[in-house]
């Protein structure tokens, strides 16, 4: 919400100071708030007594981004209850309806004329741990077209992929993914302030433009501290000689950083991939579709993934494609796992026969492992071993803290799952899989706070959106769980876990008509296309019909279901877990 002066502001039983970005109670108790919501108090209590117009108000708290009105809503109710108030009783905040919303306390100001950091800005991620503090940390971003009229989003996306990728080898550095650095592709993206925003030392920009056969690629190396160039260059090449250009501007990086390289990391740094040009754009382009992680883009990125690998059977990163494309294709699209895990599995083996030292295809197999296979046993080993090969991968500890969560090695997974954010702390994913480490072990209000500081990052992101009406479900929020839920299924264009979920919600809230309408609904979807089992059991269980929950979860069981891997420790199955029958499914599952 850019630089302000230091304050203290007071009123009622709580206080700001603006330095630290704390919310106390009259005490001294500091009261967790996320900083996007922290934004929306300080923003009220600053014009207190006025009527904030909601456009206003989103404008100041999301100034570079488009987002829905029910967002907004979304930080004032958890304001509301952050303040203590009761539903129909406003003491702070008053909607006015149509309008906006009007800050009621008295508030008094104790000035400091110190300004506040960039490090305390609402953009900024939090600190490193020290378990990784110690290492140089960098973003790659997107290329950017040497002429904004002539785009290639492929190719320029697809520079700052391959780089990623060869810089990620070393141990000495971690690289932002590819996921977290994606957004940043705007023409008049400012670098410095992108890498601020990534939480980084060193961030890599450049331009890259292809001329019928040949192509010209410039690129530079900043310290985000002050701005300063550490290195820059400009490469004119054959097309056919873009692999030489990666691998130069991929040594100037190491070198620049001062990276302690061990003879197989250099080798990595300056190999791998393929040597056929023709494989290598097909390979782009699936990546290119595979980063949008709809049901019908990772269909494409697959169709192009194993064009790659006809051409170059031994394009180890295609076959990585394409098991990551299998593997999501489970979880986010309604596709049975069936027809998906065994090709996913086939594909990363493939790529660990061609090069076994990547780490990439083995966190994929912990997945497919879990899901599919119920292998628990065998799932640790390769995430141990993914880790083992790459201590920097988020995605590794990403698989390991789901595996340990499902076991309910709940402090592991609490660890490993904040290890892997802290890796790359800007990834939606990453984010919204630690909240569900959290909420798995119980621990439901950072849950909430994770997830809705995942929500800061993207507020339609509908894997986030899940798992926040989970944790209000617990409280017994039901109408806070209900929009959470209804959210997830719009935003995900209709998953069956959201609108199972969404019936769940409406059924445990005592509204059973609106819980049938639901299972209606399901079993429409289901004459048009492929309804996982365990969706239809959820609204069954909501509903309190235990025989016809576990018929569904026989089904499930049958069809390997990969939402059985979470029957173990999501909380609202717990009403079963007295039934021999369903004791019987977990053991079968391997958790008894």
């Amino acid at each position: 919400m850019g630089e302000r002066s230091n304050h203290v502001y007071e009123f009622g039983d709580y206080r700001i100071a603006t330095s630290d970005r704390r919310l106390r109670s009259s005490d001294g108790t500091p009261l967790a708030l996320t900083p996007r919501v922290f934004d929306t108090l300080l923003y009220l209590v600053e014009h207190s007594g006025s009527l904030l117009e909601k456009e206003e108000l989103m404008a100041a708290i999301w100034p570079d981004q488009i987002v829905e009105e029910n967002n907004l809503s979304q930080n004032i109710s958890t304001l509301r209850r952050a303040l203590g108030e009761k539903p129909g009783t406003p003491r702070y905040i008053m909607t006015v309806p149509g309008r906006g919303y009007r800050f009621l306390a008295k508030v008094t100001t104790q000035p400091n004329e110190t300004k506040l950091s960039r490090a305390a800005s609402s953009e900024e991620v939090e600190p490193e741990d020290p378990s990784v503090s110690g290492t140089r940390t960098i973003a790659v971003l997107p290329f950017q077209p040497l002429v904004p009229a002539e785009q290639n989003p492929v190719l320029e996306l697809g520079m700052a992929d391959t780089l990623i990728t060869k810089l990620s080898n070393s141990r000495g550095l971690i690289v932002r993914s590819l996921s977290s650095v994606r957004k940043y592709a705007a023409p008049d993206q400012d670098a410095l302030s992108a890498g601020q925003q990534l939480g980084v030392q060193s961030v890599l920009e450049g331009t890259i433009q292809r001329f019928d056969d040949q192509v010209r690629v410039s690129a530079r190396l900043m310290n985000v501290n002050d701005g300063t160039s550490l290195w820059s260059g400009t490469f004119d090449e054959r097309l056919t000689d873009v692999f030489a250009v990666q691998d130069a501007i991929s040594q100037k990086v190491a070198q620049a950083l001062e990276l302690q390289l061990s003879g197989k990391e250099k080798q990595r740094l300056t190999g791998g991939g393929t040597s056929n040009i023709e494989a290598y754009q097909l390979y782009l382009t699936g990546r290119y579709h595979w980063n949008k992680l709809t049901p019908s883009a990772l269909r494409t990125s697959i169709d192009f993934f194993q064009q790659a690998t006809e051409i170059d059977p031994d394009y180890a990163l295609a076959f990585c494609g394409m098991a990551e494309a299998h593997r999501a294709l489970a979880i986010t699209s309604d596709v049975p796992s069936k027809e998906t895990i065994p090709q996913a599995k086939a594909a990363a083996r493939k790529a660990l026969e061609i090069d076994d030292s990547l780490a990439e295809p083995r966190a994929t197999l912990v997945f497919a492992l879990i899901w599919f296979d119920w292998d628990w046993t065998g799932a640790e080993q390769e995430a141990k071993r993914a880790i083992d090969l790459n201590p920097n991968l988020a995605m590794a500890h990403v698989a390991y803290a789901h595996l340990l969560a499902d076991m309910r090695r709940h402090d592991e997974a609490v660890a490993t799952a904040a290890r892997a954010r802290r890796l790359d702390p800007v990834s939606l994913i990453v984010n919204a899989i630690e909240g569900s480490v959290l909420y798995f072990a119980g621990r439901d209000e950072l849950a909430r706070a994770r997830l809705e500081k995942t929500l800061e990052l993207d507020p339609n992101f509908w894997i986030a959106h899940l798992f926040l009406g989970k944790v209000f479900l617990e409280s017994g929020n039901y109408e806070e769980a209900i929009e959470e839920f209804s959210r997830a299924k719009q935003f995900s264009h209709g998953n069956s876990e959201a609108i199972s979920m969404l019936g769940y919600a409406w059924a445990v809230a005592g509204d059973s008509p609106k819980a049938r309408a639901v299972l209606k609904e399901l079993k429409s979807l289901a004459a048009q296309r492929y309804i996982p089992p365990n969706s239809f059991a959820v609204v069954h269980l909501g509903l309190g019909e235990r025989d016809e929950a576990i018929a569904w979860l026989e089904k499930a069981y049958a069809d390997r279901d990969v939402r059985l891997s979470f029957l173990n420790v999501d909380r609202k199955w717990a009403s079963l877990r007295s039934d021999q029958r369903f004791v019987s499914l977990l053991k079968r599952l391997g958790f008894e």
